[in-house]
């Protein structure tokens, strides 16, 4: 499998784009502020044909790209519902501050072709098997999206789920503490250790580097041991 990432934008919200090899489709994760040169330069390098384009949430900062990408390979973005709006009305989901944020910037582009992804659907796209699990917190409408690799390994592409040593900000319209206490308990946790997650910001991880140093996660316990209590 093919991996490659990027940081893009002023806040360095990660690209990512998945295939199954060099010269095959592929899927885009993620495009973010800034992030159309950096694809166009991977995909071209790597002679890549994109299919569609995945969203891990719908703030800005991640999707801000997509329209333009959607329109540059004509593919259609995947979304959960509950963030949907954030496509039209960016400025919704960035609290007070929104409107006055949005004003500074170039207009948002919404994608042509908007289909909705739903926990525990599994998306059959560029040769790959992707796992959509709903995880709600960061936003309403957050997701994982998991894939395996020919290897045996497994990839979570986490969005603002889940940081190395940290986790996504839950204090912005849509945003639940509680809400995202309970995704990583019942989400997460449950997760083998050798997962490598691929997170919205920062560097990669694994689920079980997390697990014994997250300081978010230490006092949680997974849904599955609890159930066996």
């Amino acid at each position: 499998m093919l991996v490659l990432g990027f940081p893009a934008g002023p806040l360095q919200a990660n690209c990512y784009l998945l295939a199954a090899g060099e010269g095959a489709d592929c899927v885009i994760i993620d495009p973010g502020q800034e992030a159309a040169a950096a694809l166009d330069e991977q995909v071209r390098d790597n002679g890549l044909n994109p299919v569609a384009v995945l969203l891990t949430h719908g703030h800005f900062d991640h999707v801000f790209s997509a329209g333009d990408v959607c329109r540059a390979y004509d593919v259609p973005a995947w979304i959960h519902p509950a963030d949907r709006y954030m496509l039209t009305d960016p400025a919704a989901s960035m609290g007070p501050q929104g409107a006055e944020l949005f004003a500074a910037l170039p207009p948002l582009t919404a994608p042509a072709e908007i289909r909705e992804v739903a926990d525990g659907e599994a998306l059959e796209l560029a040769g790959l098997s992707l796992s959509v699990t709903h995880s709600p917190g960061h936003t309403g409408g957050s997701v994982l999206f998991g894939v395996g690799t020919d290897e045996g390994g497994r990839l979570l592409l986490a969005g603002d789920t889940l940081f190395a040593g940290a986790i996504g900000r839950t204090d912005l319209p849509g945003g639940d503490h509680p809400t995202m206490l309970r995704t990583l308990r019942t989400r997460v946790l449950p997760l083998e250790d050798d997962t490598v997650v691929l997170p919205g910001h920062g560097p990669t991880t694994t689920i079980g580097r997390e697990r014994a140093s997250n300081p978010f996660l230490q006092d949680l316990v997974p849904a599955s041991d609890e159930a066996g209590r």
